[in-house]
């Protein structure tokens, strides 16, 4: 399991990652998309991603926007891992992850 992270982890962290804020607990971003299946395919990946990870957020599929909250339930909170998935979907964004 991972350890959670305390509030100055958090912030540093927090600050290299674009968009991105703490809600409620969660790390959250919420993407937008030109096109409703353009969101799709983003929360499509973002799974395949989730999966590899074995690391599940929660996606919401809006019209054409995905909001992403990632915590790690099993710490009580935010860890490491939940800022590592934020990373990789941020790549995802870039066309840097996936096909």
């Amino acid at each position: 399991m991972s350890e959670k992270v305390d509030q100055t982890q958090c912030e540093n962290l927090l600050e290299s990652l674009g968009g991105w804020e703490i809600v409620n607990g969660e790390l959250v971003k919420v993407f937008s998309f030109g096109a409703y299946l353009d969101g799709v395919e983003f929360a499509k990946r973002c799974g395949e991603l989730a999966e590899e990870m074995n690391h599940h957020p929660d996606l919401l599929i809006r019209w054409r926007k995905v909001r992403v909250s990632i915590v790690t339930h099993s710490a009580g909170g935010l860890t490491e891992l939940d800022f590592e998935y934020a990373e990789k979907v941020e790549a995802l964004t870039l066309g840097r992850v996936g096909g």
